[in-house]
């Protein structure tokens, strides 16, 4: 089959279904997706790893803090655990400020995955709004099941309430705005003709 002849010299379909567009566009099915620019690394995983480590910082403050009843010292020392173990929970102030460090660096260190993966597969950057969701529970699904696992910290019983609402909150406080934070960047360099 000549797919030139079918959609001209403005395309090539793609044996994923994706069409390029001779004008940058790339479409699948009838609804085009703009090509972006690439995000600045900076941007992201500084402006990214703040705004998640913010939003899953609040989160946990007030989920666990204000519904739950959880000390607020322990919360982030229940961070700092997983480098020191139980001894975490009877470091005072110090790892309770160690416990805040780790949790934005961990919340950099996902926005710095999320910035590799969307320089591999750019319609991450194209679809902030699917994408980040399913980024931020997929997050969420690595640091409970691999991460936490490997870590001196102990990983809790299971409740399925609170697995849905910690899932929830991974999704729209952490990968929701990594993603958002990704796709303005983009944006501004597609809007400046370069690729940072």
């Amino acid at each position: 089959m000549d797919v030139e002849g079918l959609f001209g010299s403005e395309g090539v379909l793609a044996k994923s279904g994706f069409v390029t567009m001779g004008n940058g566009a790339t479409t699948y099915g009838m609804k085009a997706i703009s090509t972006l620019g690439r995000p600045s690394a900076s941007e992201t995983i500084l402006y990214g790893g703040l705004a998640a480590g913010v939003g899953d910082g609040l989160f946990a403050v007030v989920f666990y803090g204000v519904i739950l009843g959880v000390k607020q010292l322990r919360i982030f020392q229940s961070v700092a655990s997983g480098l020191l173990g139980r001894s975490a929970f009877a470091g005072g102030l110090e790892t309770y400020l160690l416990g805040i460090l780790l949790h934005f660096a961990v919340a950099a260190c996902i926005a710095s995955v999320f910035y590799l993966a969307s320089s591999r597969w750019s319609l991450l950057l194209n679809r902030p709004v699917i994408f980040g969701p399913i980024y931020g529970v997929i997050a969420y699904l690595v640091m409970n099941y691999v991460v936490i696992p490997l870590s001196a910290a102990r990983h809790g019983k299971f409740h399925l309430s609170y697995f849905l609402i910690e899932m929830a909150g991974h999704a729209l406080l952490v990968g929701l705005p990594i993603a958002l934070i990704a796709h303005h960047s983009a944006e501004r360099a597609q809007k400046a003709g370069s690729t940072v």
